[in-house]
Formats: structure tokens, C-alpha cells, sequence
């Protein structure tokens, strides 16, 4: 039964546990943090921007003494950033309970990554793809681990042309490329549930996505800005849909949680639905493939 009034009450202690969360230094991975490490967790906060994330951990910390928090900078728009911090976190740590792929850009203006990716899809699916392949290994050899992959209601607009994920080709759409991150966030879960399916030691593969909420992720749109300041919800709220993926002991691989109200856009976190399409196991594995190329992971 899904408990449609789940908050932050429901989550269970998280003592001796380690969380990476990226993104964490604004929006929704900051309340994460917050939220996470009074649960007793350590959480590494994966940043881009370390001096913005120390400010935010001294403001969490002056709140809650004991948090146990460690900054660790990581660009997701650069494969060789994600490698060095995934590198240095294995070679430190002995377990990762929790990976959290939450950071993002959204609808940002047409710009590539130091590698050559579109910007949005960059960061938002290919950095996540070699974090998490880099990861792997960690997360196998924990028990009862789990990885977190963060969408979006606008998947729903995703599709993604494979022979131009990097928009060289055609006249650049920045929410239609915002759209199709989101939708590769969710092809890769999926995908990489069905390549663990027989893996004993494969962690837990849920997906979440915070409806419409208030973060600096809206920045780029006028209208979104404007729109958000009356129909958005709070990042307090936003962010259960992935705290609920994280630590929900009910939580199976394949999960998708978000908001209960308004068409997705609001409320306390539910069991929900993807699109159809993103559930094409072809494009999935395509898009698999090409990942496993252009970044020169290999899971």
C-alpha cells in the first residue's frame, strides 16, 4: 500500500550509512543533505561550486552540530572530474549505502561540456552514467545499496534523436533538450535494471521526480521562474519523491516515485508511472550503447 502522506517523519534511521548526493549544494540536493545527515547518515556532498557547498554545511551544521558531512568537488559536465572524484571516493571509503544522481541543468542556452556533449544532456545523462559506472563496483559490494536516478514530468516530452544527441544537426530547442535528458535519465535506469536483474549483488534501482518546485534550476526561463513562484512547491516538499526512493524500506528495483497532486506537479510522494516510451527497451539499449561509447565507461 502506498502511503500517500509519507514525509520526513517516515524515514528510518540512517546511522552508518554513507550518501553521495550530487547537486548537493543548492535546491533539492541541499534539503537532502539537510534532511539525510539528522537521520544520523554521512553524506558527501558531490559539487561542483566547493566554496557555495561550504557555505551550506556550515548553515546545516550551525543547525544540527553533529552532521557528518564531506564536500567533494565534482563537475558533471566532465568525464575527467567524475573519474578523479570517483577514484579518491573508492580509494577512501570502504562502502556507499546511497548514490543520489540528482544534480542538473535545465533549459540553459545552447553550450557543450569540455567533452563535447549538449550541455543538458552532458550533465544530466551522460556525467550521471559515468559516475554511477565508476560507482558500481562501491555499491556491489555494499549490502542492501541503493542508487537513486532523478527525472522529471518533462520526460514527457522527450525524444531523443540518437544520431544527434548533441543537437549539431538541427535548430536548438533548450526544453525540448531539457525533455530528453530527462527521458535518457529514465531509459538508463531501466536499462540498467535489466542488465543486473540476475547480479545478487546489484543494488536497489528506484527513479523520483519533484512535480514542479521552487529551485535556481528555473533560472534560464522567464516564464518558468514566474509561473513557479505561485504554482511550485517548496524544496521541502519537492525533494520527498527522492528521499522516499532512498529510504523507503518498501522501495523495489524499478520504483517511481512523485508528487500525489495536480498531475504530478504537487503533493506527498507516490508509487507513479513513466511515459510508454520510456519503456522502449530498443532506444534504452541504443542509448546504452552510445553512452558506453562516448564516455569510455563500461559497466
Amino acid at each position: 500500500m502506498s502511503n500517500s502522506k509519507w514525509n520526513n517523519e517516515d524515514i528510518p534511521n540512517q546511522k552508518n550509512k554513507t550518501i553521495i548526493i550530487t547537486g548537493a549544494s543548492s535546491g533539492l540536493g541541499k534539503q537532502a543533505t539537510k534532511v539525510l545527515v539528522q537521520k544520523e547518515a554521512k553524506v558527501i556532498m558531490a559539487v561542483r561550486n566547493v566554496e557555495k557547498a561550504k557555505t551550506v554545511a556550515n548553515e546545516i551544521i550551525s543547525e544540527f552540530p553533529n552532521a557528518k558531512i564531506e564536500i567533494r568537488n565534482l563537475d558533471l559536465s566532465s568525464l575527467k572530474s567524475i573519474k578523479s572524484f570517483a577514484d579518491e571516493f573508492i580509494a577512501n571509503n570502504n562502502q556507499l549505502d546511497i548514490l543520489i544522481n540528482n544534480a542538473g541543468v535545465m533549459m540553459s542556452p545552447y553550450s557543450k561540456t569540455e567533452d563535447g556533449f549538449e550541455l543538458q544532456m552532458g550533465t544530466n545523462h551522460f556525467g550521471h552514467f559515468a559516475l554511477t559506472g565508476h560507482l558500481m563496483p562501491i555499491l556491489k559490494t555494499t549490502n542492501n545499496s541503493r542508487l537513486v536516478v532523478t527525472s522529471s514530468v518533462a520526460h514527457r516530452q522527450g525524444d531523443i534523436d540518437l544520431k544527434d544527441i548533441n543537437w549539431e544537426n538541427r535548430k536548438y530547442k533548450t526544453g525540448k533538450a531539457y525533455g530528453d535528458s530527462k527521458l535518457a535519465n529514465l531509459y538508463f535506469a531501466y536499462e540498467l535494471e535489466r542488465k543486473l536483474k540476475n547480479d545478487s549483488n546489484a543494488p536497489i534501482i528506484s527513479c523520483s521526480h519533484p512535480g514542479w518546485t521552487k529551485t535556481e534550476l528555473d533560472r534560464h526561463s522567464g516564464l518558468a521562474s514566474f509561473l513557479g513562484n505561485i504554482i511550485a512547491q517548496t524544496p521541502e516538499m519537492g525533494t520527498l519523491p527522492t528521499l522516499r526512493a532512498a529510504t523507503d524500506e518498501n522501495v523495489k528495483t524499478g520504483d517511481y516515485y512523485g508528487p500525489a497532486r495536480m498531475m504530478e506537479l504537487r503533493g506527498n510522494p507516490i508509487l507513479v508511472k513513466s511515459t510508454e516510451d520510456s519503456h522502449n527497451e530498443k532506444i534504452a539499449k541504443e542509448l546504452w550503447d552510445l553512452s558506453e561509447t562516448l564516455t569510455g565507461v563500461k559497466y
